[in-house]
């Protein structure tokens, strides 16, 4: 999953606008929720207050009514007549005869005569919050009257299962005549502003979720139009660098992404035409290498009749002449190398070169390579230290080639070892044969292991060629090990030496998996392992100065 999301510029866009658009729409919804809900409760509660108040004013009449009437019916001796109180609260209620009940309820009490309460509905004392009841208990000791207060909380009237939401308004009517106070609570439910604010709610999720939808939709529409364009000049460059130089892309219109297109065929079409013109190049100058080589041949032929005559007769000569004729002789054996090298090399670049397979030891190779290299090392003081195995390490391979090879890894060791030994070890497993050739030299610098297989490369230009090399001897060595599928590498540090392993498969063809024997010297390796074990100790100080490294 995480390999499809850093691959997809598309899923990318679209999945960070579908972030950043639920973050603004869940922010801009709550935001919008809160004062819509603001707004419905504050003018729900405005228009419950101001109901209220009304029906208090009504109620303080209506007892101020019945007080007069009592002190009259007292004095005539008339009982029976309807209380104001009662008839109040049908006209604040609508349960008389012409109102429409209305859509709260009203509980008026008097503490101190309990036979003056009333309500209506189903409320009853138990339904006013207590707070509320402090609050107009507060007001009454300090003889404020004329406030009104509000809570809104969720009650459970008689015969109902479920709390509904309601606001209660809560006010003081004084009787002056009496000193009486009647506490009037007004119930609103606001039953049809929650259903209004849930309906209002899940329209806000309802838009939002949509937007998101339509946010994303648009967003993956607009990076396809984008993107789609940005991946099929990515799969032509893919195409054009695997060699299809053909590979052009389709210019629609003239935006930016057009512009891209003209670009990337002018590119193209530039790219093909460089490259095709360093192919002629490349061809004549193999052509020109390859006729020279073969024109030079009968020439030299000539010159080389003439300079074995000179070379044959030069103890007839002056000194002079008989050692120009002896510089003749070994000038010509050079050339003739150099021109056998320019003549395979150019077989390489032509890719005519062909293997003669065989079944072979490579331990008989490799004495056939070190008995031609003995009288040079003989020169140089060089000795060998032969390491082979006790059993025959066959493979199918160019006999002429790996001899070759072998005779220039053992020529470069002589050069270079500067007269120590050379070590050369070979070793077999079940797929691949190796042989390594190991001197005590000058050794390589950092990244020249692979800079010396190139072509007429030196490690020094400065030092002289002891043995008259070509400078093409490994390069044409790492042409023929990959021409039988193997490998030829190099390792080397300053002061160490150097080692080359040449690797080759068994059989003819098959893939090599690795080699039977390390690139790095055995003992190169035991030290550096041994450095890796070594712990440091710090030592008291001693008043002798002893100490050694043992590096």
């Amino acid at each position: 999953m995480r390999r499809v999301w850093r691959r997809s510029l598309q899923l990318q866009v679209v999945t960070s606008t579908l972030v950043i658009s639920v973050t603004v729409v869940v922010v801009l919804g709550a935001f919008l929720f809160d004062q819509i809900n603001r707004s419905v409760v504050k003018s729900s509660q405005d228009s419950s207050v101001s109901e209220a108040f009304a029906d208090r004013l009504q109620i303080a009449d209506a007892l101020a009514l019945d007080t007069d009437e009592q002190s009259k019916a007292a004095d005539s001796g008339k009982k029976g007549s309807p209380s104001p109180l009662d008839e109040v609260m049908d006209t604040v209620t609508g349960s008389g005869e012409d109102g429409s009940k209305k859509r709260y309820d009203v509980l008026i009490l008097n503490r101190t005569a309990p036979g003056q309460s009333r309500a209506s509905g189903s409320v009853v004392r138990a339904n006013v919050p207590s707070a509320l009841e402090q609050n107009l208990k507060r007001n009454v000791q300090k003889f404020e009257f004329d406030k009104i207060v509000g809570s809104i909380e969720e009650i459970t009237f008689t015969g109902q299962s479920q709390p509904m939401l309601t606001y209660v308004v809560g006010g003081v009517v004084h009787v002056p005549s009496t000193g009486q106070n009647y506490e009037v609570y007004h119930f609103f439910p606001f039953g049809e502003e929650e259903e209004l604010l849930y309906n209002v709610r899940l329209a806000i999720i309802v838009v939002g979720f949509g937007l998101v939808l339509l946010l994303a939709a648009i967003a993956y529409l607009v990076t396809r139009q984008v993107v789609s364009p940005v991946r099929l000049a990515r799969e032509a460059a893919e195409r054009l660098a695997s060699g299809k130089l053909d590979e052009r892309l389709k210019v629609r219109g003239e935006d930016d992404l057009a512009r891209l297109a003209n670009s990337f065929n002018e590119m193209a079409a530039n790219l093909a035409l460089k490259i095709h013109q360093l192919e002629e190049l490349s061809q004549v100058q193999r052509q020109f290498v390859s006729d020279v080589s073969h024109e030079l041949r009968t020439p030299l032929t000539t010159v080389r009749m003439a300079a074995d005559l000179l070379y044959d007769a030069r103890e007839d000569f002056d000194p002079m002449a008989s050692r120009s004729a002896e510089l003749m002789q070994a000038q010509l054996e050079r050339f003739e190398s150099m021109l056998a090298d320019l003549l395979e090399i150019s077989r390489y670049d032509a890719g005519a070169a062909t293997l003669d397979l065989d079944p072979v030891d490579v331990r008989e190779v490799v004495l056939r390579a070190i008995g031609d290299s003995e009288a040079l090392a003989e020169r140089h003081a060089t000795r060998f230290e032969l390491r082979l195995p006790n059993e025959p390490c066959m493979a199918e391979i160019d006999n002429r080639r790996v001899e070759r090879i072998l005779r220039n890894l053992l020529f470069n060791a002589i050069e270079h070892g500067e007269g120590r030994g050379i070590v050369v070890t070979v070793g077999a497993d079940r797929d691949a044969v190796a042989v390594a050739v190991r001197d005590h030299g000058i050794g390589l610098k950092a990244g020249e292991d692979t800079m010396v297989f190139d072509r007429f490369w030196r490690a020094d230009p400065s030092r002289a060629r002891t043995i008259g090399g070509t400078g093409l001897g490994l390069a044409i060595s790492r042409e023929d090990a990959t021409l039988h599928g193997g490998w030829l590498q190099a390792w080397g540090q300053p002061g160490e030496g150097s080692q080359f392993r040449l690797t080759l498969p068994r059989m003819a063809g098959a893939d090599l998996k690795g080699s039977p024997l390390s690139l790095v010297p055995p003992e190169i390796e035991m030290r550096r392992t041994w450095r890796g074990a070594m712990t440091p100790v710090l030592l008291p100080a001693s008043g002798d100065g002893g100490g050694h490294d043992d590096d």
